[in-house]
């Protein structure tokens, strides 16, 4: 069976690439690292991929608000690639800064449907740079390729602009995934479990077909046991909680 391919979008600002690119590849992925630039200049073509990964980081800083400029740039020179690749049963995957992307990009929470935002990602409640680990509730009804099998996670976050907000007509249409929780798994925990003030906890969301896929919390910095912020006392697990969900996409890609 041939490996399933992976690109990892960068841009002027993106930090989290390489982790992102090594936890695939430990799945069982190739991965490259490829510049917005080079999609741009079709040195480099989505559609030789089976997942596209937008990873954490500030792309261009952060200007205007967290992921427009990136957004902009997907939305306007590749949104055609884009949703062929989509069409064609592509994977999507998008972290913190990536969900921040996806959503003003208009891929997320339905794709192309429509040139008006359903919903954005603003910020903290708190007014700061939230920096933590976080339990995380799997929503089980949601149809997400990435979290088969998963009921909860411990992951770290790490923004400022994370508060997921809707209006009271989306909020029942999204397809929600993941939800911040407590340690004893209830999704109406406040802050600081709920780091950012989220609408309804929630963490991360998916499309109607479940292969597109974007959450705040970073999965690719907790894939080995010995990341886990209690790993001697509680004692070292093979894998992280994050490392399924790289898993599982590219199980799935493999059957494209």
């Amino acid at each position: 069976m041939s490996k399933v391919r992976t690109l990892i979008l960068r841009a002027p600002g993106t930090n989290c690439d390489v982790e992102t690119a090594f936890a695939f590849q430990q799945a069982g992925a190739i991965t490259s690292l490829v510049h917005i630039n080079e999609l741009i200049r079709r040195e480099q073509r989505l559609s030789d991929y089976q997942i596209m990964v937008v990873p954490g980081g500030f792309t261009y800083g952060d200007d205007i608000s967290a992921g427009k400029v990136l957004a902009n740039e997907l939305r306007l020179k590749l949104g055609e690639d884009v949703e062929r690749f989509i069409d064609k049963g592509g994977l999507v995957l998008g972290i913190c800064n990536g969900f921040q992307v996806l959503v003003k990009a208009g891929i997320l929470p339905d794709p192309w449907r429509t040139n008006q935002p359903l919903l954005t990602l603003a910020a903290n409640d708190s007014g700061k740079f939230e920096c933590r680990w976080v339990h995380l509730k799997v929503n089980k009804e949601s149809p997400c390729v990435f979290t088969k099998g998963i009921e909860h996670m411990y992951l770290p976050v790490a923004h400022a602009e994370g508060k997921v907000v809707a209006s009271p007509e989306v909020l029942p249409k999204l397809n929600v995934v993941l939800y911040y929780a407590d340690e004893n798994g209830s999704s109406e925990a406040g802050y600081p479990h709920n780091p950012n003030g989220s609408i309804a906890n929630i963490a991360g969301i998916c499309d109607a077909s479940g292969r597109i896929f974007a959450l705040m919390p970073h999965p690719e910095r907790c894939i080995r046991g010995t990341q886990h912020p209690q790993w001697t006392r509680q004692g070292v697990k093979e894998y992280g909680d994050g490392f399924q969900i790289f898993l599982n996409a590219v199980k799935w890609a493999q059957s494209l």
